[in-house]
């Protein structure tokens, strides 16, 4: 049998009403389009596999008990499906009682982490302390700013898509990207000339 295909930016009305008349494959079609986003957004605040894994199914499991409370005229799917998903990690966050951690933004590609030939050992070394310096540098960013910087540069969520999410207007967004991007540099650089000194 053919793997049926979802037009679901244009149809999200019929495929939560599919998936609340016990569609399977309705269902397994929400899955397969934004099951990989889940997980890469969870990975990026816990930084570890195995949790985010976790963090996107059990994602998965708030959205679909909850479906039957999407409303298409408040706006699509896939923000409402992100809100759900971005207040369970926050909830996630109070359970454990720790800072979100994440890799990168605009630094993280311009280290060019993204080598997929095997690096030198010295190489191999550099890239994982860049890491650790862009990691500690978001983990010191307020929240707010620190959310705004990883739903822009990581996810690639624009400026509207991201003050939907938020709850804020579009210029707060912008203005908590811009004061995190040069909060991170800063840290960035202080971190970098620390390491510097103590060589």
């Amino acid at each position: 049998m053919a793997d049926k295909e979802f037009p679901l930016l244009s149809g999200d009305r019929g495929i939560v009403e599919r998936c609340l008349e016990g569609d399977d494959d309705a269902w397994e079609a929400l899955v397969n389009t934004y099951g990989r986003r889940l997980y890469r957004l969870s990975y990026r605040y816990v930084n570890r596999r195995e949790e985010a894994e976790d963090l996107a199914q059990e994602i998965m499991v708030r959205v679909y008990r909850n479906l039957a409370s999407y409303r298409p005229e408040a706006g699509s799917f896939e923000n409402w499906l992100l809100r759900v998903g971005r207040n369970l990690i926050i909830d996630h966050y109070r359970r454990n009682r720790r800072l979100a951690r994440a890799g990168g933004t605009e630094e993280l590609e311009a280290m060019n982490l993204s080598d997929t030939r095997s690096p030198s050992p010295q190489r191999a070394a550099e890239r994982a302390e860049e890491l650790r310096f862009v990691r500690a540098g978001l983990e010191a960013l307020p929240p707010e700013m620190r959310e705004a910087v990883i739903l822009r540069d990581l996810e690639g969520m624009d400026y509207r898509e991201i003050a939907g999410l938020l709850g804020v207007p579009e210029g707060t967004v912008k203005s908590r990207i811009n004061r995190g991007r040069i909060e991170l540099a800063r840290l960035l650089q202080k971190r970098r000339a620390q390491a510097k000194e103590r060589v």
